[in-house]
């Protein structure tokens, strides 16, 4: 009896631990990329400020133009491709396919494919790419170049943005179809920031972004928690 009075303080002073412990942090990805730590005018503590995605200005396979405005309170998969590529290409957009079929009806989400040929790849062109994709209907999967008008540097303004984006494309005449690029897609959140970058060309990669676009998915939630699901 007396052992058991004893053990009443230590067992209820465990439960009062328990109880008042703070609740843990939800699990977050990184942001990619720089940032710029800004003294604050009133003296309080200093803002981090993370790099974003830069303006861009695009035009889908459906002729619908694109901003970054376009994908503001959702996230978004991004990748580059070129519609004639002989390498790399059929191998990338066949993964994020398998991306797109688990998480392609989720309202939060987007997926967009920038075309590094913009001279070649026509709005007709990225329309038939879709199509013979199996995504032709598809209208938050966007094939966008940023030539839909003949713009004189819209190969530049491209590769630009794939640098952004922490992955690479330029002209290569010794590549496969003339350009360079490698396998990469990025995972950006819903206020521009790049929070995941994943070789598409390992499996064990592709399956990490599906680990992962969850995580970001439920932080979206918690700043909006009004967005509709599935």
């Amino acid at each position: 009896m007396l052992k058991r009075l004893l053990l009443l303080p230590a067992l209820a002073a465990a439960l009062l631990t328990a109880c008042t412990e703070a609740p843990k942090e939800a699990a977050k990805l990184p942001i990619m990329g720089e940032r710029d730590v800004r003294p604050r005018a009133d003296g309080g503590p200093a803002d981090t400020v993370f790099a974003t995605v830069p303006a861009f200005r695009l035009t889908d396979q459906f002729g619908q133009v694109l901003t970054n405005q376009s994908f503001a309170g959702r996230a978004y998969v991004a990748d580059f491709f070129f519609a004639t590529c002989p390498g790399i290409c059929p191998k990338m957009q066949a993964e994020m396919l398998k991306v797109y079929k688990k998480f392609g009806q989720d309202k939060r989400l987007a997926f967009l494919s920038h075309t590094i040929d913009p001279a070649h790849d026509s709005i007709p062109v990225l329309r038939d790419y879709a199509e013979r994709l199996g995504v032709g209907t598809a209208r938050n999967w966007h094939f966008a170049t940023t030539g839909a008008h003949g713009e004189p540097t819209a190969r530049d303004t491209v590769f630009q943005l794939a640098q952004a984006y922490f992955t690479a494309a330029l002209p290569d005449k010794q590549a496969p179809g003339g350009f360079a690029h490698n396998g990469t897609f990025a995972l950006v959140d819903d206020q521009g920031h790049v929070r995941g970058l994943y070789d598409s060309l390992n499996p064990k990669e592709v399956d990490r972004l599906l680990v992962e676009l969850p995580v970001l998915l439920a932080e979206i939630d918690s700043r909006q928690p009004g967005v509709a699901r599935k």
